[in-house]
Order: C-alpha cells, then structure tokens, then sequence
C-alpha cells in the first residue's frame, strides 16, 4: 500500500502543468503535495521541510533540473536524508538521459505519456523512498550507538583490563577520597621499555599474548583493592589509595617491579622477557590535591627516568611538590 501521507514536491515553471501533475498526484490519494514554480522557491521549501519525492521538470529558467538535482543531492548529505528526484522532460535521448543518471536523477517521466506513467512511477518511488529513508535512519541510529558505547566503553578488548578512561575516573575519585577524608592516592605507571623491539621480533598475535601474560602477571602482584589498567600500547597503571600516607611507597609495590623484571613470561614462541620500568607518582592530602592530569604528567616523566635509571623510582606532580 502506498504512504498516502509521503511528502511530494512538484517544481514547474509552467503553473499548467505543475497543476495538472498536483491534481493527479491528491486525486491519487497523497495528500503532502506542495509546489513551486522554480528551483529556488523548490529548495527554499525542502530546507524548511524534506520531501520523500521530488517532481521537476527538466527545463526551467534560473535553474533547470539537472542543477536542481545537484543541489538536492548536497542537501541530503547535509541532513541525512533521501529524496527520490523524477524529471519531466520531452528528451528522450540516450546522451541525455544518461547525463541526467549520472548527475543524480532516479527516474524520468516522458511528458508525451505522462497521464499514464505518472502515478505507477510515484508508487514505485514511494516504495524505494520510503526504504532508503528508513536505512538511512537505522545507520544514523547505529552510529549514534557505537558513539555512545566507545564513549562508555571502560574496557581494553585485548587483555581485558580496565582502560584509561577508567584508570582516570578511579583516579580522581581516589584524590577526591584523599581530600576530604585524607590519606593519600598512589599512581603506578609501569612501561615496557623492550615494547619494540620485541614487536619487530615477533607477530602481532606473539605480542597480543604477551600482553595478556603481563597483564596477569600483574593482576596476581596487585592488591586485591587496587585498580589494574592498561593505559597504553605498552603501559600499564596501578590506581591505589591509602588511608595511611606513608604505606604509600615503592616498598609497597617493590614485588610488582620484581615479579615482572625477574621472571619470563610463556608464550607460543617460547618464555620471552621484558624490561618494565616503574614509577609511583605519589599525592598525599597533607600537601594539597593535584589534578589527574598533573599526576598523569608527573608519572610519565617519572617513567622516562626510569627507564634511564632502570630503578622503581618515587615522584610527586610540581605543582605540589613538598
């Protein structure tokens, strides 16, 4: 059955014609039928509101229909929508109505038998119309979605650790933990200083195993209260708090530097090794509370010295240094 309420624009300079096509078009039952009797006046009325169909006719003065068609197409890219474009024309060419194809037209209906074409080319227009629209918002509707799951997604897909949207969100509930009720956050960044060169040694799924071996190195030496993200290609970080100040050391997290330099991890090609470096970047509430972003800083700085040092070092952010 035909949408009787699809929304029809007919566009003619010639008043005649556009109404014997609009009488035909609401005898036929569609009742959303407009008209204009130029192009601009056409693309005036389909920025207010689309149109599932649009009728023209091929020549017309400022702006014939292959122009008009142009306009349309930029039209629904800008507004994620389709409008199934019909001209009215005498030329029956094959030079012709191949241009008019490539330009973006969907149909013609021959003026010399337009009584008798017009409302079964409508019907099928209706129909083609109608689907594209409806796939067009089924996509725009599945991006949306895919835009709001990254935008949530917490998770790593590869070792499936939290990742570092949530290491920062822990984080800054840790530092707002330790403002008002005191205490101190702890932030353990821990690099691969090898990462490379093992990934121009070994394939992609040799490095994706090593991954997840590190990460459950790592999630065996943790706390069990500790928050294990990876917040890297090649790094991972330990979100803590502690309601004691001076617990929060690298004494506390030294097995963790132990555990991942001094013992091999197994994959398919065989036991490979890593050099991790760590850092603890430190920020206790007796000394004011930094952003999550000074902490980040303050921690990846910290990392490049040790990497240099190849010692579990201990850094605070600047701006509240002691």
């Amino acid at each position: 059955m035909p949408n009787l309420e699809l929304p029809i624009l007919v566009v003619d300079d010639a008043k005649f014609s556009s109404m014997v096509v609009s009488r035909a078009l609401r005898q036929a039952g569609y009742r959303d039928v407009r008209v204009a009797n130029n192009a601009p006046a056409a693309i005036q009325l389909m920025e207010q509101r689309p149109v599932s169909i649009l009728i023209a006719d091929w020549l017309m003065p400022e702006m014939d229909g292959l122009q008009l068609t142009d306009r349309v197409r930029q039209l629904d890219e800008q507004t994620n929508h389709y409008t199934y474009t019909i001209l009215l024309t005498a030329k029956e060419s094959m030079e012709a109505l191949t241009e008019a194809f490539d330009r973006g037209v969907d149909d013609f209906i021959f003026k010399s038998d337009m009584s008798k074409q017009l409302i079964p080319r409508v019907f099928a227009a209706d129909r083609i119309a109608d689907r594209q629209n409806a796939l067009l918002r089924a996509n725009s509707l599945l991006v949306e979605n895919n835009r709001e799951l990254e935008a949530s997604n917490i998770i790593d897909l590869e070792t499936g650790l939290c990742n570092n949207r949530y290491a920062r969100e822990r984080l800054g509930k840790s530092l707002r933990q330790a403002e008002a009720r005191g205490g101190a956050s702890g932030y353990v960044l821990c690099g691969i200083r090898n990462w490379q060169e093992l990934k121009r040694r070994h394939t992609p799924a040799i490095m994706s195993e090593l991954a997840v071996g590190i990460a459950r190195r790592l999630g065996h030496l943790i706390r069990p209260m500790d928050a294990l993200c990876r917040v890297g290609d090649n790094q991972f970080a330990i979100v803590a708090h502690f309601s004691n100040g001076d617990q929060c050391s690298t004494t506390t997290f030294r097995r963790i530097f132990d555990g991942i330099n001094h013992k091999a991890l197994k994959t398919t090609t065989g036991y490979l090794s890593v050099e991790a470096g760590m850092v603890l970047c430190k920020a206790d509430a007796q000394f004011g509370t930094p952003s999550v972003q000074d902490m980040e800083r303050a921690a990846v700085q910290g990392l490049m010295e040790a990497y240099e040092t190849r010692r579990f070092t201990e850094t605070r952010p600047d701006a509240i240094a002691p």
